[in-house]
């Protein structure tokens, strides 16, 4: 068994990601480990003012961040778990410690066979399902993409038109002078531009998953299993 991002990326390509990014999306069922990433957003940042809405709406179930900040400290936690569908899922959890109280944005991911690629369930119930697609770059930085985006509440089950829906770039990597990873996350509409994103570093630490467990309140209040 391997991680689900080894096994979206395939063995050559997730060899070329920097070792430490190895270990980091080692984390799954077969390692045993989790993580946890401290550190600093040197600028959380959001598009035109007419996206602010939709981005407060995201917010009451944990999907995007409806505040702005510099130098905003954050955890993020990636804790693997077998779902209530049997599946093996990882949290990417991210809390941000904004002024006036935490915000959090809530993502679990699993390997999805049929799609063939991961699979992202964002917020709290889970409603938006994003696909994935991670590549490893030339300096051995990871880069992920999101592609479609489904909606899924009760018996609604559709697919999020481009004119409303937010294309997501994720890039992260290792510095090897400070010791720590850079993540910058850039999402935009294709036909309104940026919508927000933020930049920023971390260090991280690995614990064994089956003393620790996952804490309260980490996974998901509802689970999705269309896919």
């Amino acid at each position: 068994m391997t991680s689900i991002f080894r096994t979206a990326m395939g063995d050559a390509a997730f060899a070329r990601l920097h070792p430490e990014l190895q270990r980091r999306f080692s984390v799954g069922l077969a390692s045993g480990e989790l993580c946890v990433g401290r550190g600093v957003m040197d600028r959380i940042w959001h598009g035109r003012a007419l996206v602010k809405p939709f981005l407060a709406v995201g917010g009451l179930r944990n999907i995007l961040l409806p505040r702005t900040g510099r130098h905003v400290p954050f955890t993020i936690e990636n804790v693997p778990y077998a779902d209530s569908y049997g599946r093996e899922t990882v949290t990417f959890v991210r809390t941000f410690a904004l002024p006036g109280g935490p915000r959090r944005f809530d993502a679990t991911m699993i390997h999805s066979p049929e799609r063939d690629c991961l699979l992202d369930y964002l917020g709290t119930h889970q409603h938006l399902a994003s696909d994935l697609r991670l590549s490893a770059e030339p300096d051995g930085s990871l880069l992920i993409r999101s592609g479609e985006h489904r909606f899924r509440e009760g018996p609604l089950d559709v697919r999020v038109p481009e004119l409303i829906g937010g294309g997501a770039e994720v890039r992260e990597s290792f510095d090897e002078r400070t010791g720590r990873f850079r993540i910058n996350v850039r999402v935009e509409n294709r036909y309104f531009g940026p919508l927000f994103g933020y930049e920023g570093s971390f260090t991280a630490e690995y614990a064994d998953v089956r003393s620790r467990g996952v804490r309260a309140g980490l996974r998901p209040v509802r689970e999705e299993v269309r896919v």
